[in-house]
């Protein structure tokens, strides 16, 4: 019997803004809140692939370079990670018959690629009714926004979930560059907010959908 395996799908998006606008600040995914996980799946012997949205580079968000952090450390100097994020393949590529679970991590970035991505709608909505772990973190959640079940309705609708707040938002000043607010989206599409105080832990467990407020 195979081991199961997972699925981490990061942003491919680089800037605050227009990824056209190279004037704009720099952003990527969470550098730990992709490496933690990922260090715990691999240490419990589950694979881990990463894709992003429409495949290439997978930025890193400067300002979650923490190299001080072995877990940090241990994946960017991965091999096989190297080679993911450099050259990541598109989601829509991979066959997700193959994975236990799939998983966002947050970063600034997810806000723009994430949450209009046919690919990530049609991956959650398959893993999803399939009984299989959806997860998100921080930004990670902007995956789930725009995402329809079968039946017409939103997935986080009667859900309760945990993503980085408005309040965060408006803590770090980055209120007025965001497409849109995450956490008054996800509340608009029916979801139940459970949330923390300013950059500490939540974390919101409903059945098999798995999401949490800060890394």
């Amino acid at each position: 019997m195979s081991k199961p395996k997972a699925l981490f799908v990061l942003t491919g998006h680089d800037r605050l803004g227009d990824a056209s606008d190279k004037s704009a600040d720099k952003t990527g995914f969470h550098l730990f809140e992709a490496a933690k996980p990922w260090a715990i799946l691999t240490d419990a012997g589950i694979e881990v692939d990463i894709v992003t949205p429409d495949g290439g580079n997978a930025p890193i968000d400067p300002s979650s370079r923490d190299l001080d952090n072995a877990d940090n450390v241990r994946f960017i100097n991965d091999q096989r990670v190297n080679a993911q994020i450099d050259y990541a393949r598109p989601l829509e590529d991979v066959n997700l018959d193959d994975y236990a679970a799939i998983y966002f991590p947050g970063g600034h970035g997810t806000m723009w690629d994430l949450p209009d991505s046919d690919a990530v709608r049609s991956a959650v909505v398959q893993l999803y009714e399939q009984g299989k772990t959806v997860a998100a973190v921080c930004h990670g959640p902007a995956a789930l926004v725009n995402v329809r079940l079968s039946d017409g309705r939103f997935l986080v609708d009667g859900k309760t979930v945990a993503a980085f707040t408005d309040e965060e938002e408006r803590a770090v000043e980055k209120d007025d560059v965001m497409p849109f607010a995450l956490a008054s989206t996800l509340a608009e599409r029916g979801a139940t907010l459970k949330s923390a105080a300013n950059f500490e832990a939540s974390v919101a467990v409903d059945g098999n959908l798995v999401t949490g407020q800060n890394p």
